[in-house]
């Protein structure tokens, strides 16, 4: 489903973007997410397609705010029964505890919010949203208010219920973890989608140095473009002369930002032989910081530059990293990012920390 918006208030923005399956639309706080979903539901004036100018109960959207919204006077049932007003009253009540039984919500049925953990609120929204049998669902921060194990939880199983009605779902979030389970995501800056494609693509391929901190890359240095030839590109940096693949912008002697996420810089070990594509933008250093993050080990790599390294645990058990030792990584130049942009004056270090783990995972070399 294609869908063009442009509003003036509260804050202007016009938006083009594809939503197909579960689409993740990621953007900082203030970024007019939440105002888009009151457009596309009618709350908000504006003008676009689809539905532009049509009334808000005759939008086929089902709409999840933020703290979803739930009755706290009725029952769980009660509460997916209330948009089928419409339909005669037995029938009602059996299409409602349908659409409970759709998202596991059954024996719950007569329970009141306030008796309801913030997963299943979440899944009773969902059901009452379903209710109206909508062409699209809309999901504010579903997962805003709830800690990280719930969080995960909530979000295989948003995943699973959506793919399962067949229904397409735009989700607005600032936590780029909830792109992980969508089929498509978008980010929005500026009051423009700047970028969309597979979470794949934009995580690993962000098309500016603002989306790739938006999406959580941390080493981010100064440099210089000294050679392009053909495919490659060579760069003056802190961390001496590296190279990565070219991009049609490129010319020699133009500052440039240049960066790596952090799960994508290899530890080499020493104990296996090298293969070619390691061999290039070899760094030595010093393991200056290791310490556990959930299923993940963040590593604090000194050396020329100060790199930051997330290891899956498994890696780290078959590493061993340890504080003070000395150690060599690899940045292949595929995983090296370029972007256009002035020098930042911080030349050899990485950027603040972004609350949060990474969907992807560093790598040890062999």
């Amino acid at each position: 489903m294609d869908v063009r918006y442009r509003l003036e208030r509260p804050i202007p923005l016009e938006v083009e973007l594809t939503v197909d399956g579960l689409t993740v639309l990621l953007g900082p706080s203030g970024a007019g997410k939440t105002s888009l979903l009151k457009a596309l539901a009618g709350l908000l004036p504006a003008e676009g397609v689809p539905w532009g100018g049509w009334a808000p109960e005759r939008r086929p959207v089902g709409y999840l705010p933020q703290h979803h919204a739930l009755f706290p006077h009725l029952t769980a049932l009660r509460n997916v029964a209330f948009p089928l007003g419409g339909v005669p009253r037995a029938r009602r009540e059996e299409r409602a505890r349908e659409l409970l039984g759709k998202v596991g919500m059954t024996t719950l049925a007569e329970r009141f919010p306030r008796e309801l953990s913030g997963g299943e609120q979440q899944r009773v929204a969902l059901a009452r949203a379903l209710a109206r049998e909508p062409e699209l669902l809309l999901l504010d921060e579903p997962t805003s208010a709830l800690d990280a194990a719930t969080r995960d939880d909530v979000l295989g199983e948003l995943q699973r219920q959506i793919r399962a009605t067949g229904i397409p779902a735009l989700v607005v979030t600032h936590d780029a973890t909830v792109a992980q389970v969508a089929d498509r995501m978008a980010v929005l800056l500026g009051g423009r989608v700047v970028q969309q494609g597979t979470p794949t693509e934009v995580f690993t391929r962000p098309s500016s140095l603002e989306v790739a901190r938006l999406v959580g890359m941390r080493n981010l240095f100064d440099g210089t473009v000294a050679e392009v030839e053909g495919d490659r590109a060579w760069l003056e940096t802190a961390a001496g002369r590296l190279r990565a693949e070219a991009r049609p912008w490129l010319r020699a002697g133009l500052p440039v930002r240049w960066g790596i996420r952090s799960e994508e810089v290899m530890v080499i070990r020493g104990d296996r032989p090298l293969a070619d594509p390691v061999q290039d933008n070899r760094l030595l250093g010093r393991i200056a910081s290791v310490w556990l993050q959930g299923l993940y080990v963040r590593v604090e790599f000194q050396g020329a530059v100060e790199l930051e390294i997330l290891l899956p645990r498994h890696v780290q058990d078959r590493l061993g990293l340890t504080v003070g030792q000395e150690r060599e990584v690899s940045l292949k130049p595929r995983y090296v990012q370029l972007f256009e942009g002035p020098a930042s004056g911080a030349e050899g270090r990485t950027e603040p920390r972004a609350s949060g783990r990474g969907p992807w995972s560093g790598t040890a070399a062999g």
